[in-house]
């Protein structure tokens, strides 16, 4: 996720306990939505749906955090 501000979530995760838990939710709900289109995990296709958007309403928070520590730091 947001690969290009590697740098910066790596600082945030440890400087943000908010952040961290947040990054790390999208990472398991990622692997979970992974585990349900390669059928190791089945679930309907209105709980897959209801995962993507909450892992896009995570990466939402993520980025919007990283924007906003990069413009307190001048980055």
């Amino acid at each position: 996720m947001l690969h290009e501000y590697r740098e910066v979530i790596s600082k945030l995760k440890l400087d943000n306990a908010h952040f961290a838990k947040i990054f790390e939710k999208h990472n398991e709900l990622d692997q979970k939505i992974a585990d349900a289109e390669e059928g190791r995990e089945h679930i309907s296709e209105a709980e897959l749906d209801a995962l993507k958007k909450e892992k896009l309403k995570l990466k939402d928070e993520a980025y919007a955090t990283i924007v906003a520590y990069k413009k307190e730091h001048n980055l």
